[in-house]
C-alpha cells in the first residue's frame, strides 16, 4: 500500500511540476535567506554571507534535482523530454517527416483496412448470444458431401437428440407476391420453424416469435417482418402488429418484427436478409412429408451447455444409424454432419483473406524498409551530434531510446493518418464488390481496429527505427569528430543496399502473387461456361394466386400464354420457361438408375444428376450446343413419352462407349422413366472454376410440361424465364415487364438479371482478391521505386567529389552513367533473385485460389522480372543523369 501511495504521489507530481517547482524555490530561498541573515549577524558582508550560505546548503540546483527525482517518475519525465525533442527534430525536417509519415500511412492504412475486413468476417463472433454453441446440421453421403435435411428427418432429430437445447429448420428458396399494398410486389421469404429465432437467440423488437400452433400444417397464417422491410414498406409503424398482409392471396397476421440489424447468412441463404419469415411447418408442398426429398431445408442447432462439438457429432452419428435402421430406403448410407455456423459462413472466403493479409503485411514491411532507409540517410547529418553526445558521456542505450522515440512518433502519426485512409478504403472496397464477402455488414472500424493500428504502428516504429538507431548510436568518435561530421563509410552504403535488396524481394513476391491472380481471373474469363451468356436476361415470375390452385392443364396453359406474351415483346429474340434451375444459380439434384440395371438399395447410393426443368426452347435460347440426337420440342408435352436430354459428362460417365440415345433412366422421386433423346454440352453450374472445386456433376434436362400433375402446382412459385434479346437485355427488360403485366396485372416479374452479370457474380471472390492484390502490388512497386531512387540519389550525392575527380582525370560521362546504373542493377538483380526464390516457396500457399495456372507459372515470373528490372532502372536513371552532369571544378571546389 505504501508503495502504491508513493507511486500515485509521484504520478500526480507529473502534472503539477511547475507549481511545485515554484513552491520549492520559494522554500529553498527562504531557508537560504535565514542562513544569509545569520551570517550577516555574525559580521559578514552581505555578498560573502550569501556565498557562505550557498556553500553550506550544498547547492540549490542539486537540491532541486534531488527533489524532482523523488517527487515524480524520472522515466516518464525523460520520455516526455524525448518526445518533445523528437517533435522539434521532426518539425525541423518537415520534408523528411512528410514523406516518412505518408509512406507509413499507406502501409499501415492498407493493413488496417484489410484487418477491419478480416476482423469483421473471420474474427468477430456471430452476432448471437453464445455463438460458439450455434451449429449447422446437414446430411452427407458418398454421392453428396453436404446436402439438405428432409423435413421428416428433422422432426425426428428434434424429438430424439440429446445434444441440442433447441434445433430449428429453415428454407429460403421461397418468395411471395405482396398484394393489397399498391402495385403487386415480390418479396423474399425464408420459411423457419418456431424454434429458429430462439435457437439463434434473437428476440423480435416488436411482437413475438411464432407459436408451435402456427408452425404446423393448416395452422393460422402468421408472418414476422424483417426490420428493414418493416421500415421501408410500413414506415416502422408499431400498429402493424396484428394486422393482416396478403401474400399470394392469403392473409398472414403480423406477429412480430425483427431487429433492423438482424443478419443470417448460411447455406442456401443469400447475403441479404429476407423480407419476411413464415412458419416452415405450414408449407403444404407434398415433398415436406416425403422422407426421400431434401427440398432445400437445413437445420441449425444450439448445443446444450457443456456439450462439446465432438459429443454432438457422436450423438448425430447415433441418430443417423437409428434413422438408417428405421428408414433403410431413404436414410441408409447417409450421415449427419455438425459444423459450427461461423465456419460454414466464411469457409469459402477464408483462403482469399489470408492470402490478402499476408500480401498487405509485405506492403507494410516495404514501407518500413523505405523509412529505415530515409532514417539512415537523415542520420548522416546527425553523426556529429551523436558523436558529441557520446563524447560527453551519453550511453548508447540513451541514444537508441531517443532515436526510437522519433521513429515511433513517425509511426504513430502515420498510423493515425492510415486509420483515416483505412476508413475510406474499406468503404470503397465493399461498395465496389458488395457481393464478394459474407458478413460484409459486420465489417466496421470497431475498437479492435484502432487497437490493431496502434500495435502495428508501435511495432513498425521499432522495426524501421532499430537498425538506424543501432548504427548511429555507435559512432567512431575519433574519425567522426576529425572529419567534422562528414564521416561516411562504405558500411552505411552496404546497409542501405541490403535494405533495397529486401525491398525488391518483397515487391517481387507481391507482384508475382498479383500476377498469378490476374492470370487466374483472365483464364477464368476465357473459360467457356457451356452456354452463351451474352444478350440473355433471366427472371422469375410470381404468378397470380389463382394459378397455383388451377388444374395442371390450366397451369401449363398459363406457362405457354406468358411465353407467347414475352416472345411478342419488342427486342425479344427467343424465350423459354425454366423452373427453379438455371446455370450458376439454383440447382436441384435427382436420383436415378439406368434402365436394365438393378435398382440400388437406397437413394443415397443412387447415381445423382443435376436436374434442369425447362421449356422446349431453353437449350436454344441459352445456346447450349447439341452434340447428338435432338433438343426438347413443343411436342414433348404431358401427353407424350417422358424424354430428357443429357450432357456429355452424363453420357461419358454412365454410358461409356454405348450410344445413350434411346436409353431409359428410372426415377422414383419425380418421374417413373425418361428416355434420352439428345446429348448437349456440359454447363459449368458451380461457376467457371467448378473443376477446381471438384464439383463437376452430370446434368439432365427434362421437359417442364411433362412434370407430373401431382407436382406441377408446387413448382409454380419457382417458375422463371430466360430471354435472348436482339440488343441489350437491360434495354429490353422494360418491354418484358410490360408483357408480364399485360398477361395478368397481378403477375410480378422479379430477380431480373443478365446472364453476363450471373457469370461475373460467380467470380466475385476472385475479383475481390485480384483488385486488392493489384492495389497492394502497385503500392509496393511505387514504394520500391521511391526507395531505389532515394538510395541511388543519396549515394550519388555522397560520391559527387569522387565522380568529379573521375571526370577531371578523363573518365567519360557515359562511363559515369554506366557506373551508377551498374551499381543499381546489381542491387536490383540481387533483390530479384531473392524475390523469385521467395515467391517460388510462398506462392504455393495460393494454389487453392488459382485456376488454370501453376503457383510457379514461368510467364508470370518472367513478366514480373522484366517489369521490376525496367522500373528499377527507370528509378535510377535520374540520379545517373545527375551524376553524369557533375561539373568536376564545382565538385572539387565544393569539397
Amino acid at each position: 500500500m505504501k508503495s502504491i501511495r508513493a507511486f500515485f504521489s509521484r504520478f500526480c507530481g507529473l502534472f503539477y511540476g511547475s507549481a511545485r517547482d515554484r513552491e520549492l524555490a520559494d522554500e529553498l530561498e527562504s531557508h537560504l535567506q535565514m542562513h544569509v541573515d545569520e551570517n550577516i549577524r555574525r559580521g559578514l558582508a552581505p555578498v560573502e554571507a550569501r556565498r557562505q550560505a550557498l556553500i553550506a546548503s550544498g547547492g540549490m540546483e542539486q537540491a532541486k534535482e534531488l527533489y524532482r527525482d523523488r517527487r515524480s517518475l524520472p522515466f516518464l519525465e525523460t520520455l516526455w523530454q524525448d518526445v518533445r525533442f523528437a517533435l522539434r527534430m521532426l518539425r525541423k525536417s518537415s520534408g523528411f517527416t512528410a514523406v516518412a509519415v505518408l509512406t507509413l500511412a499507406l502501409g499501415i492504412g492498407a493493413n488496417t483496412a484489410l484487418f477491419s475486413v478480416v476482423n469483421g468476417v473471420l474474427l468477430n463472433p456471430l452476432p448471437y448470444p453464445h455463438p460458439e454453441q450455434v451449429v449447422l446440421v446437414s446430411n452427407t453421403s458418398s454421392a453428396i458431401p453436404e446436402t439438405w435435411v428432409s423435413y421428416p428427418d428433422y422432426l425426428d432429430l428434434v424429438r430424439d437428440n440429446h445434444s441440442f437445447s433447441s434445433l430449428a429448420a429453415y428454407e429460403s428458396e421461397v418468395s411471395f407476391n405482396l398484394l393489397g399494398q399498391g402495385e403487386p410486389e415480390r418479396v423474399s421469404v425464408t420459411e423457419v420453424s418456431s424454434a429458429f429465432f430462439p435457437t439463434l437467440g434473437v428476440t423480435p423488437v416488436l411482437g413475438r416469435n411464432f407459436s408451435p400452433a402456427e408452425d404446423q400444417l393448416n395452422g393460422p397464417p402468421a408472418v414476422i417482418l424483417s426490420g428493414g422491410f418493416w421500415k421501408t414498406k410500413f414506415g416502422g409503424s408499431p400498429d402493424i402488429l396484428g394486422k393482416a398482409i396478403n401474400f399470394d392471396g392469403t392473409d398472414y397476421t403480423v406477429v412480430g418484427v425483427l431487429p433492423e440489424n438482424f443478419y443470417f447468412c448460411c447455406e442456401n441463404i443469400s447475403y441479404r436478409v429476407s423480407d419476411v419469415f413464415v412458419p416452415i411447418g405450414a408449407d403444404k408442398n407434398p415433398w415436406m412429408t416425403d422422407r426421400k426429398f431434401h427440398p432445400g431445408t437445413f437445420a441449425i442447432g444450439r448445443l446444450k451447455a457443456g456439450v462439446s462439438l465432438a459429443q454432438a457429432r457422436g450423438d448425430m452419428d447415433a441418430m443417423a444409424h437409428s434413422l438408417a435402421v428405421a428408414y433403410p430406403d431413404t436414410d441408409k448410407d447417409q450421415d449427419i454432419r455438425v459444423t459450427p455456423l461461423k465456419e460454414v459462413m466464411v469457409r469459402d472466403i477464408r483462403p482469399f483473406l489470408l492470402v490478402l493479409l499476408a500480401a498487405v503485411g509485405f506492403v507494410l514491411l516495404i514501407a518500413c524498409v523505405n523509412v529505415a532507409n530515409l532514417l539512415l540517410a537523415r542520420s548522416t547529418g546527425r553523426v556529429r551530434e551523436f558523436a558529441i553526445r557520446a563524447a560527453l558521456g551519453a550511453r548508447q542505450g540513451r541514444v537508441i531510446r531517443q532515436l526510437l522515440t522519433e521513429s515511433v512518433l513517425l509511426a504513430v502519426t502515420g498510423g493515425a493518418l492510415g486509420l483515416l485512409l483505412a476508413s475510406w478504403g474499406t468503404r470503397a472496397a465493399l461498395s465496389m464488390l458488395p457481393s464478394a464477402l459474407p458478413r460484409a455488414s459486420d465489417v466496421r472500424l470497431d475498437p479492435h481496429v484502432p487497437l490493431f493500428t496502434l500495435i502495428v504502428s508501435l511495432l513498425a516504429g521499432v522495426l524501421f527505427g532499430l537498425a538506424p538507431a543501432l548504427k548511429i548510436s555507435r559512432p567512431d568518435l575519433h574519425e567522426t569528430l576529425k572529419e567534422g561530421g562528414r564521416g561516411e563509410s562504405g558500411v552505411r552504403y552496404r546497409t542501405q543496399g541490403v535494405f533495397i535488396v529486401v525491398e525488391m524481394a518483397l515487391t517481387v513476391v507481391l507482384l508475382v502473387g498479383a500476377g498469378l491472380t490476374i492470370r487466374t481471373l483472365v483464364g477464368l474469363w476465357s473459360v467457356n461456361p457451356g452456354f452463351d451468356p451474352h444478350n440473355v436476361l433471366s427472371f422469375n415470375v410470381g404468378f397470380p394466386p389463382t394459378t397455383a390452385t388451377s388444374s395442371p392443364a390450366q397451369i401449363r396453359a398459363s406457362f405457354r400464354q406468358l411465353s407467347d406474351k414475352i416472345a411478342a415483346a419488342p427486342g425479344v429474340q427467343s424465350v423459354s420457361l425454366m423452373n427453379a434451375a438455371f446455370p450458376m444459380g439454383d440447382r436441384y439434384d435427382l436420383n436415378f438408375w439406368l434402365d436394365g440395371q438393378p435398382k440400388p438399395a437406397n437413394s443415397n447410393i443412387m447415381p445423382l444428376s443435376l436436374w434442369y426443368l425447362v421449356g422446349p426452347d431453353y437449350l436454344k435460347v441459352m445456346k447450349i450446343p447439341l452434340l447428338r440426337g435432338r433438343f426438347l420440342t413443343a411436342q414433348d408435352d404431358a401427353n407424350s413419352q417422358g424424354v430428357c436430354v443429357i450432357d456429355e459428362d452424363f453420357a461419358r460417365k454412365y454410358f461409356g462407349n454405348q450410344d445413350p440415345i434411346g436409353k431409359r433412366l428410372n426415377f422414383d422421386a419425380v418421374y417413373t422413366q425418361l428416355q434420352v433423346v439428345g446429348i448437349v454440352g456440359h454447363v459449368k453450374q458451380f461457376g467457371l472454376d467448378e473443376n477446381a472445386r471438384s464439383l463437376t456433376r452430370v446434368e439432365l434436362y427434362a421437359s417442364a410440361p411433362q412434370l407430373p400433375d401431382n407436382l406441377i402446382q408446387s413448382w409454380v412459385s419457382l417458375t422463371g424465364y430466360v430471354v435472348r434479346t436482339q440488343g441489350s437485355p437491360d434495354a429490353t427488360a422494360g418491354a418484358i415487364r410490360d408483357a408480364v403485366r399485360g398477361f395478368n396485372s397481378k403477375a410480378v416479374m422479379f430477380h431480373a438479371q443478365t446472364m453476363d452479370s450471373v457469370v461475373a457474380h460467380s467470380l466475385a471472390s476472385q475479383r475481390f482478391a485480384m483488385a486488392l492484390l493489384a492495389v497492394f502490388a502497385t503500392l509496393a512497386l511505387i514504394l520500391a521505386s521511391i526507395g531505389i531512387y532515394g538510395v541511388i540519389s543519396y549515394v550519388v550525392g555522397k560520391r559527387t567529389h569522387e565522380i568529379g575527380l573521375r571526370i577531371a582525370l578523363g573518365a567519360q560521362r557515359t562511363d559515369v552513367m554506366k557506373m551508377v546504373l551498374g551499381q543499381a542493377a546489381r542491387l536490383a538483380l540481387n533483390g530479384l533473385v531473392a524475390g523469385l526464390a521467395l515467391s517460388a516457396g510462398l506462392t504455393r500457399l495460393m494454389s487453392k485460389i488459382l485456376y488454370g495456372v501453376s503457383a510457379t507459372d514461368p510467364v508470370t515470373f518472367l513478366g514480373v522480372s522484366i517489369v521490376l528490372t525496367l522500373v528499377a532502372l527507370a528509378a535510377c536513371y535520374i540520379p545517373a543523369r545527375r551524376a553524369m552532369k557533375v561539373d568536376p571544378m564545382v565538385a572539387l571546389r565544393y569539397e
